[in-house]
């Protein structure tokens, strides 16, 4: 349900900004628009509005949306159907798409797009003035043999800069890493060890396997650290498997199954893979030693069923602490930090749909609804800020995926448009209507090898 809830505000916000940029560019250029759609299909709602008498629908699929704008090509396709036409006054057809200037109509269509990395740019920036908090960049285990291990890299040693940039927290090593990884280069990290010498370490990546479905740091052989947490228990959940298995806060765990407990995550994945499944526990409470059996409850998550308690661990907030870094910054420097970020993600989009249709990357990168379902609702469920991070990163990705150069999407049209200036007159209805076929089928390819890859994911897990 949060999936879903989330998949629609994250779709409804998007395409409602991306269709908003066209409507006020339109707007602005003098053209008249006729209707405002968010969705497709039969309308739920709908309303008129302003001197134009605009109509703002909302549709049954919220899969996308439309602005409809005066064109003359359109009034002929409805006379030459059974639509009973509109007739307009020549006053009003003057304010038809066509018959505007071929700058004009290319403001229109980069409106859209332009919208969305406006969009990602203002998320950002909002994100950086109220600060991002993440972990420290501390290497956990290191594979043997595994491209770290070969660039010397050990666990400990804590990153201080990649490629001469700064790096403060794993998502920015990870963002960093996953950049380098695309151009196959060599990277020089820099890292502080426990006896505090700055080394030097040279990651190779020429040999990586760009697959999407495998994580960069597991690619290199690295895991981010995790300190030994002990296993007792901080909170139970009202209703939850452990509160009425008779657990209580400060419970340690001792054993389950009559294995010893080391710490609080073989606990975790203990109960993990043990849903709806009864399972004994030694306890110490109160320097006594108590035996309790609990059923881990069953439900989802990443499309797999796990066992869950409802108990959280209690933390030692010292350690928690110097663990973790948060960075926040002015208005300005957040700003450029948000318009440095969104571009370079958008070249890294671009990048990875080069290799895509290249074929250096696997065509499992790309994703559909199913998928952007999915983290919409994993990225609610962590908090404001990490949503507000995947809305910022999707609306980028809707605007450099309409910015490409296929028919029937705001780059197909543009290239029209580039034709005419270089022609000196407007690309044929003929040649129109072919690149709007052929739009049709590589968009039909993408969304089915898209499908797919939901549904692959959904069955495999």
């Amino acid at each position: 349900m949060t999936s879903i809830i989330a998949f629609i505000v994250t779709i409804g916000i998007l395409v409602t900004i991306h269709e908003y940029g066209h409507f006020q560019v339109a707007r602005w250029c003098g053209v008249r628009v006729l209707r405002f759609s968010i969705g497709f299909g039969k309308p739920v709602w709908q309303t008129t509005l302003g001197k134009d008498k605009t109509e703002f629908v909302l549709a049954a699929i919220p899969l996308g949306g439309y602005v409809k704008m005066l064109d003359e090509n359109e009034l002929k396709a409805e006379r030459e159907s059974e639509t009973p036409p509109i007739n307009y006054s020549e006053t009003e057809l003057k304010r038809a798409f066509n018959r505007q200037s071929v700058w004009k109509r290319i403001a229109v269509v980069l409106a859209g797009p332009a919208a969305n990395l406006l969009l990602a740019i203002v998320l950002y920036w909002c994100l950086f003035m109220l600060g991002i908090t993440g972990m420290r960049p501390i290497i956990g285990m290191v594979e043997p043999n595994g491209l770290a291990a070969q660039a010397s890299l050990k666990s400990g040693e804590i990153i201080q800069k990649i490629d001469g940039k700064q790096v403060n927290t794993w998502q920015e090593a990870h963002w960093i890493l996953l950049e380098k990884s695309l151009e196959n280069k060599t990277v020089v990290i820099e890292a502080i060890n426990n006896n505090n010498e700055l080394l030097q370490h040279t990651l190779n990546f020429e040999s990586i396997n760009n697959d999407a479905e495998i994580d960069i740091l597991k690619k290199i052989g690295l895991e981010v650290f995790k300190p030994s947490i002990p296993a007792v228990i901080g909170e139970i959940l009202p209703d939850s498997a452990a509160e009425k298995a008779g657990f209580m806060p400060n419970d340690k765990i001792l054993q389950i199954d009559a294995v010893e407990t080391s710490d609080w995550d073989q606990v975790v994945n203990t109960i993990k893979d043990n849903p709806n499944k009864k399972l004994q526990f030694e306890v110490e409470r109160d320097k006594k030693i108590l035996s309790i059996t609990a059923i881990p409850e069953a439900i989802k998550e990443n499309n797999q069923t796990i066992g869950r308690m409802g108990a959280a661990v209690m933390l030692d907030k010292k350690e928690l602490d110097g663990l973790l870094v948060k960075s926040s910054y002015s208005p300005l420097d957040s700003l450029q930090k948000a318009i440095v970020k969104t571009w370079d993600t958008a070249i890294f989009s671009l990048k990875m749909l080069v290799k895509i249709v290249t074929g250096t990357m696997s065509l499992k990168s790309i994703g559909g609804p199913v998928t952007i379902a999915t983290f919409a609702g994993e990225s609610a469920s962590l908090g404001l800020n990490v949503f507000l991070g995947f809305l910022a990163l999707i609306s980028i990705s809707i605007g450099v995926l309409n910015l490409l150069p296929i028919p029937v999407l705001d780059g197909g049209h543009l290239m029209y448009y580039m034709a005419e200036i270089f022609k000196g007159s407007p690309v044929s209805e003929q040649s129109m209507l072919v690149g709007q076929k052929i739009g049709f089928v590589l968009l039909g390819l993408l969304m089915t090898i898209a499908l797919f890859n939901d549904f692959n994911r959904l069955i495999a897990g």
